[in-house]
Order: structure tokens, then sequence, then C-alpha cells
């Protein structure tokens, strides 16, 4: 498939029954959020469990890999103003839990001064407690500490059930569980196709802390930026490059996204795959557990992919079990940088611009994308991610070597019917605006948030004028100084109370030893799932 053949939408589009579903569509935002002191620094203070619930299990606060890094997550939503209601009323009663804390407003962490500061993300007793934190104890040794401390913005989205039906009739298929998870894999693999789309738009880390490369054994040939801080002169987002996470093995596994059974056999194969490097590192002495295994993966969140094919698991499911009971109900895009310019991380026009990238890549031909070509989209990207506002930069596919601006308009081309449709759901033409703001970038990189990202540190005259602080203190003020928009003071304690009360329950119902647990999980996670219609 090439950009700006849009013949096939058109197609699709001429259908009334798909132009009357596609506009509800659903999505959900977690963002994550590093914790940092008044000063700028990374913070060590635990979580405030207390003040805000327990991260093993509130519904819309967690921490991440470290114990300072917050995860905010929305519920499932049709409104694109509700979603960022309710992340704005997450952040707020956070800031309130905090004290003088801020939340770092970039993706690629503040300073950071010894390792030993970065502490390792805690859930309690209970033994799927221990396990989360076991499994961080495992990316730590396998990766780093300075890798706990990396925020992004992960995008949840699927389509409305009322589309799979039109979309089937049109296709001459039955409306099935395996035909929505073939849709949403074809889906994946046009984004793949084009991950790079994201990074040029929306990276927001072509600069970090030297603090960081410190504790990193990774070379870029990172240069010096002035003010203690390194970068690439046309970067757009060193988090998705290999200082981010990575796992040079799992590019022996070849797991690919031609169908959901291939994808799932590749999975739950790294998982049980054993790895020599990792097997040095020693899994546990007795009760002393280093990882949950020495397997190329310990467990299947650990795969590395900006884009992931998801379902709701049952309780004692992993992520691959939903997904051969339930098929794919939605999808996670994880390669969104965190945007500095938000007081919560994303912005209408991303998230406007993310629906409308999507349904084109769900809507469009996908045919089968093997291993090696899937490792081309990967180059394209890394590419993109290094050098992405370099004049004149070009890239290479099926359809030859095109620069990335005549790449970049053919989609906008391409996008434009479908912003069409979908403002037929709203109270005016919001998708047609968000693509008429980005529009520009194309031709100019330095509209990109790379780009005016570079500026405002550019701009600034010294270390102690970090634009990140200013950031950071300006959106604490903001949203400690407003109220509340969809949830209410009330709404956050019953969902800390019960969340206080939930992980309770479940340490006083840890039965037998934590080393029968883990055995009995790695048994469980073997049996494949028969498929649900």
């Amino acid at each position: 498939m090439q950009l700006g053949q849009s013949q096939q939408i058109q197609a699709i589009l001429g259908h009334a029954e798909i132009r009357s579903a596609l506009p509800r569509v659903q999505r959900g935002i977690e963002r994550e959020a590093l914790r940092i002191t008044k000063e700028g620094r990374l913070s060590v203070a635990m979580h405030p469990e207390q003040t805000l619930g327990a991260t093993l299990t509130h519904p819309l606060i967690t921490t991440d890999y470290a114990e300072a890094l917050l995860e905010f997550i929305t519920p499932v939503s049709r409104s694109v103003q509700e979603t960022l209601a309710q992340l704005r009323d997450v952040h707020r009663v956070t800031y309130g839990a905090i004290g003088s804390e801020r939340l770092w407003p970039l993706s690629m962490p503040c300073y950071v001064n010894e390792v030993s500061d970065i502490r390792l993300a805690q859930y309690g007793n209970s033994h799927i407690g221990r396990m989360k934190r076991v499994y961080r104890q495992g990316l730590t040794l396998r990766y780093g500490a300075v890798m706990q401390t990396i925020a992004g913005v992960h995008y949840n989205f699927s389509v409305n059930d009322a589309l799979w039906p039109a979309l089937a009739a049109y296709y001459g298929e039955r409306n099935t569980v395996d035909f929505r998870s073939a849709q949403y894999f074809a889906l994946i693999r046009n984004f793949k196709r084009f991950a790079w789309v994201i990074p040029y738009f929306f990276g927001a880390s072509p600069i970090l802390c030297s603090s960081f490369i410190r504790h990193s054994d990774v070379d870029l040939n990172l240069q010096p930026m002035g003010n203690g801080l390194v970068g690439l002169p046309y970067a757009t987002s060193l988090r998705m490059s290999d200082l981010g996470y990575t796992n040079r093995e799992q590019a022996e596994l070849g797991i690919t996204y031609n169908s959901l059974d291939d994808y799932v056999a590749g999975l739950r194969r790294a998982v049980f795959t054993p790895s020599k490097k990792f097997a040095s590192l020693g899994v546990h002495e007795n009760d002393n557990w280093r990882q949950l295994s020495a397997n190329i993966l310990q467990i299947e969140n650990e795969f590395y992919a900006p884009i992931r094919p998801k379902q709701i698991a049952n309780s004692g499911e992993t992520p691959t079990q939903a997904l051969e009971r339930g098929g794919v109900e939605y999808i996670e895009v994880r390669s969104l940088d965190v945007n500095p310019f938000s007081e919560v991380g994303i912005t209408e026009t991303q998230m406007r611009f993310i629906d409308l990238f999507l349904l084109y890549c769900l809507l469009s031909e996908s045919p089968e994308l093997d291993f090696e070509g899937q490792v081309a989209t990967e180059k394209q990207l890394s590419t993109v991610v290094l050098r992405g506002r370099e004049p004149g930069l070009c890239l290479t596919d099926s359809s030859g070597v095109r620069s990335l601006v005549e790449r970049l308009a053919a989609l906008f081309e391409a996008l434009l019917p479908i912003a069409q449709v979908l403002d037929t759901g709203e109270d005016s033409n919001v998708y047609q605006h968000a693509l008429a703001e980005l529009k520009p970038a194309i031709n100019d990189p330095e509209q990109t948030l790379s780009g005016q990202l570079l500026k405002h540190f550019n701009n600034a005259s010294c270390a102690a004028n970090n634009p990140g602080m200013v950031w950071a203190d300006q959106y604490r003020d903001q949203l400690l100084n407003s109220a509340f928009e969809y949830y209410s003071e009330d709404d956050f304690e019953r969902m800390r109370k019960e969340s206080l009360a939930k992980k309770k329950d479940i340490e006083e119902g840890s039965k037998g030893s934590f080393e029968q647990f883990i055995a009995d999980y790695f048994t469980q996670a073997q049996i494949k799932k028969m498929r649900a219609e």
C-alpha cells in the first residue's frame, strides 16, 4: 500500500452504514508522569498511598516501573473533551496529595543524581503485588534502572461495535470475533508501515539531561546542546530510540502481525524461550528473587512495541490468553511522547489526529507484512526518530524513495474525507481543524513538537531557567487552582477507600508460597484458550 492511495477509503465511505458508525470511536488515555522535587530532582518519596489510594487496585491512579513514575488511566469514552476533563481531574487530585512535588512535563527524566534514587514501584505484600515488584526488579537488571524513569502517553482506541457488521457486509464476511481481530491486525500492520508519522509530529524528546547518559551504555553520538543537555539537531523522539526500552534478543523471535494466532504463538514462545544472557543474572535464591524467569521475556508486557492488540483479561488470564479467548477488543498506541505544551501531556488536536490516522490504517488495504518487511518499517521509524526534521529527508519503502514531505502531503489528502465523516458527529469541524492546525508542520519541521521544544530550550538563558521546571510550576498552579470538571472530591475519596480495602483483601487472600504462586502462573500461562463467539 502507498500513502495517498485513497480509492478504497472513498469506496468504503460511500456506504451509509459505515459513515453512520464511523464517528463513534472510543478512546482512553494512559499518561505517565514522573514526580520531582521543587528543585527539579527525582523524588525519592514513596507513593502517597494513604492520600491517593493503593496503586495495586486504584482504577485511575497507579505507578509504572518506578515508585516516582505515576500512571493516570482514563476509562473508555466516546468524547475527547470528556477524556481530557477526566485526565485534568486526576492530575488535580494528585497535585493535592503530593505536597510541594511537581510532575515533570517531559518524557525523558529530569536530573538523575544516583541510580539508588530510582526506587522500584511497590504494590504491597500480596503474591500479585510482589510479582509486579519482582518483574520490575528484573527490568532493572536487564536494562538498567534509569530506564524506569522514562515517561510516555498510551492511546487506547477502538471503533464502535456498530461499525463491524457494516464493514463485514462490505467485505462479504461474517461479523465474527475472528473478522474483527483480523481487521485490527490489518490496522496494526499499516500502523507499523507508517509509525514514523507519530514521532514526526508529536515526538518531544530531541534532547535530554546529560545525567541520563551517565547511566546508559547506549551510544548514539549525542551532541552537547547547552545547559547540561545533550541531543541530536534533527531528532524528534529519543525516547523511541535505543535509549528507551529495547531487547535485542526479541528481534530473533520473528514476531509478526499477520494474524492473531501467529502473534500469540510468537509472544508465548518469547515468554518460554531461555536466554543465556538473562540466565546469567540469576532468578532467585531461596526467597530472594531477582527476576521472574531467565527467559527472553519475563512476562508478555516486556515485549516492547509501538502498538499492541489488547483484550481485557479475566482473572487469572495472561494478555495472550485474553486475546485467544475474546479476540482483539482495542489497540494501544505506545509511541507518544509526553507533550510538554499540555498540562496533561496530550492535546485535543493530537487525539483527533490519532483517531484519523488509526481509521486510515483500518480502512486502507493492508497486505501481510513478513518479518523482513517489518524490520524495514522499524528502520524507517528509527530514521525519523533520530533525523526526522532533517531538510530533504527521504524514506524508502515498496513505493520507492520519496521525500518525507511528499509522503505527509499524500497522507493528509487521504485523511481529509475521513475527517469530514467524523465531523458529522461533532458540533463543528474539529477533525478538519486538527488537520489544518498540523499541516504547516509538513513543510516547516520547526512547527513540530520537537522543533518547538528545541526553540524553548535554546532560548533559555541558563540551566536555572529550565523550561521543564517553568512548565511544571505553571501546570501545578493552574490545576490546583481550578475546579473539578468530571469527577468530584467524593468520587476520589470513594476510589481511595475502595482501593485500600481491595488491596487488603488481596493480601489476606494470598495463600501458600510465592515460589508456588509463580510456578502456577507460568503453568497456567501455557494453556491455550478457546475462542469465544
